[in-house]
């Protein structure tokens, strides 16, 4: 590829814009009706105004809400291990111990940063887009030196964004318009060469802000990064470079719920469900009208020249004249019904949830659930979100791992530690990974069961030790509460060892076949001439 100029990023903005333009009216009616608090694409409104006026049932906001929750907990768990580093299959044995701990103090330093930095707060955002439209950005800074955290999170609106698929077919390719005052562009770019004019446009005015596009483009194993600033081009001079750069792993993170083939933008359940939406808020809003005709009435009345219909007042006590023999004031049955309305609405509001998963993550009704109903409703969780999950693993998780270790390799926090899959292995240790695992574990728990009523000669086909460490694995338990092979080695020598001592104290005491091993070693050391004798009798036998 090659290298890129400020117009080469301008014009593939502008290509990629064009792309997105189908998508916006798609959004938008997805943001009215299940996230409106959500700016626009079309008119970025004012901060704080109200964005639900039109909005009459609130089934779909609040079932996005719980879904996002829900990813939250699920995926990234704040304040929980999420993900941990483990040696690979090619890793050397004999290393195996030192690169197992080295590792494990990687993973808690990285797990440190990601819980001092606000990434909770923004990856809950971009959940929020997520099951909305489909598809979210987050972008992944190295935060300032001094900082309580090396990491920085935004949750880039996609009303700013603009993201294309690669070659790998992952959104690689990200543009990024933003608008921004003088005095923080310059804080940002402070290395940039800005025109004249622009900085004494901004001190006639100083609430302009100025357009700045960023671009990441895929260039082989590496990423190219340009800042442009989008004043002048297009009729009275070239674009402002305002800074150039190279990134190993993308600072943004494009990531969809799932994409339909040939096209780069994910589709949502919000989307899926958007039908019921409409129609159920179609539904309230007739049946709230309906109600208010049936509080206020419809009247008819006689044109006789005496009963004048715009001075009269529906108020208690009021006396209304009538002519002699008119009928005067006739309600107006009303034609609706509101238990038609309600079944319908009810109907309407259970797929709306169903679609939003709030059925299957949400709080289940009963309070009190038996061990056998969390695993079928865990199983199920997983079986639903088994493909989307696979997606959020390949586009999220791993590179948000990766561009972690890479800003602290750099910093010199931990030590030239790659993903590669060979000699370190990314492992997945949210609750929605690990359900699978366990399920695993159970299948060989029951099969062990089995071999028990095989006799001994199948029980002897199991080997102890790798099997409870595979289970240690599949539960969560770290590894560092478990012995080595090496001290495995060590008590296994320690015990022929002192083998031959606990015989000769069992025949210097006349201890009985019946007597355990703990009550024989507690009387020799409650003994100082027990203990002499079997000193005695151990010769250079090492304890």
């Amino acid at each position: 590829m090659s290298e890129l100029t400020p117009k080469d990023v301008l014009e593939r903005f502008e290509q990629a814009k064009n792309k997105r333009t189908v998508w916006e009216s798609h959004w938008q009616e997805c943001y009215d009706f299940a996230l409106p608090h959500r700016a626009g694409f079309f008119s970025h409104g004012m901060a704080g105004e109200k964005r639900a006026d039109k909005l009459f049932d609130g089934t779909a906001p609040d079932a996005v809400d719980q879904l996002a929750a829900s990813m939250l907990a699920h995926l990234t768990p704040p304040w929980a291990r999420w993900f941990g580093l483990t040696s690979g299959p090619e890793a050397d044995p004999d290393q195996l111990e030192s690169l197992n701990s080295d590792l494990d103090k990687a993973s808690q330093i990285l797990q440190t940063h990601f819980e001092r930095s606000n990434f909770s707060i923004e990856m809950h955002q971009c959940y929020l887009d997520l099951v909305t439209v489909g598809s979210a950005c987050l972008l992944f800074e190295e935060a300032a030196p001094g900082m309580a955290s090396a990491f920085r999170f935004t949750a880039v609106p996609l009303s700013q964004v603009m993201m294309e698929e690669g070659v790998s077919g992952m959104l690689s390719d990200t543009f990024r318009r933003s608008e921004i005052p003088l005095g923080h562009l310059k804080a940002r770019f402070p290395e940039a060469r800005l025109p004249a004019d622009l900085e004494s446009k901004a001190d006639q005015n100083h609430e302009v802000r100025y357009a700045v596009i960023e671009a990441v483009i895929e260039n082989g194993p590496r990423f190219d990064y340009m800042a442009v600033l989008q004043h002048g081009y297009g009729g009275t001079g070239e674009p402002v470079l305002l800074r150039r750069g190279t990134f190993s792993q993308s600072p943004f993170i494009g990531f969809r719920w799932l994409k339909a083939p040939g096209e780069s933008y994910g589709r949502s359940p919000v989307m899926k469900a958007l039908p019921d939406i409409k129609t159920a808020n179609k539904v309230v809003e007739l049946a709230l009208k309906n109600a208010s005709i049936a509080v206020t009435g419809i009247w008819q009345a006689d044109d006789d020249g005496v009963l004048n219909p715009a001075t009269i007042r529906l108020v208690p006590g009021t006396i209304i004249p009538k002519a002699v023999g008119s009928a005067g004031l006739t309600p107006l049955q009303s034609p609706g019904s509101f238990d038609l309305s309600q079944v319908v609405l009810e109907e309407l509001r259970k797929r709306i949830r169903h679609a939003l998963l709030a059925d299957k993550l949400g709080t289940p009704d009963s309070k009190q659930m038996t061990a056998t109903e969390v695993l079928e409703r865990s199983a199920e969780m997983a079986r639903i979100l088994g493909a989307t999950y696979g997606r959020l693993q390949a586009e999220l998780l791993t590179p948000l791992v990766v561009r972690a270790l890479a800003i602290l390799n750099r910093r010199g926090e931990v030590k030239g530690l790659r993903i590669d899959g060979r000699y370190v292995d990314l492992q997945y240790k949210s609750p929605l990974a690990r359900q699978q695992t366990r399920k695993e574990a159970q299948d060989i728990l029951a099969w062990i069961q089995s071999l028990g009523s095989l006799g001994p000669e199948a029980m002897g086909l199991i080997h102890p030790e790798k099997t409870a460490r595979f289970l240690a694995k599949a539960y969560g338990v770290p590894m560092d509460i478990l012995k080595t092979p090496q001290e495995l080695e060590e008590a296994a020598a320690l015990a022929s060892q002192q083998a031959p001592a606990l015989s000769l104290a069992n025949t210097e005491t006349g201890a009985g076949e019946s007597e355990s091993v703990s009550e024989i070693a507690k009387d020799i050391l409650a003994d100082p001439q027990k203990m002499q004798s079997v000193m005695k009798g151990m010769g250079n036998v090492s304890i």
